[in-house]
């Protein structure tokens, strides 16, 4: 398949998969936490989808590219420490908080091997 649009790359979409997923699981966050690791952890999840959705948009030039996707990574190993926190807080089990952990460490995997090989993904 060739990718036309941001929306055919399959990193983007496991990032907005895992963006929806955050945001159905922080509904169930103490209301205390609203305007700190609820908001924190829907803005860096939402922020992964959206770096890579720029990435693309920038792939003429290659330093362009190459630092969205590094910007992506970094909002995704943010999501990380997110993660691990609301674990610690018991606001995630630990296989939710698993899961969730793989799915960024994937997504990271992913951005990585985009950014080794630009050949495949800029002109």
């Amino acid at each position: 398949m060739k990718i036309q649009k941001h929306q055919d790359l399959i990193v983007w979409q496991k990032a907005m998969d895992t963006a929806m997923l955050v945001f159905e699981i922080t509904k169930t966050f103490p209301v205390e936490e609203r305007y700190s690791l609820t908001d924190q952890m829907r803005r860096a999840s939402r922020s992964v989808a959206a770096q890579i959705s720029e990435a693309w948009r920038r792939r003429r030039y290659r330093a362009a590219f190459v630092n969205k996707m590094n910007e992506a990574e970094g909002e995704a190993a943010e999501m990380q420490t997110h993660i691990e926190i609301a674990r610690r807080c018991h606001y995630l089990s630990d296989s939710t908080a698993a899961d969730l952990d793989s799915a960024y460490e994937e997504i990271i995997s992913m951005l990585v091997n985009m950014s080794s090989h630009l050949e495949k993904w800029c002109p």
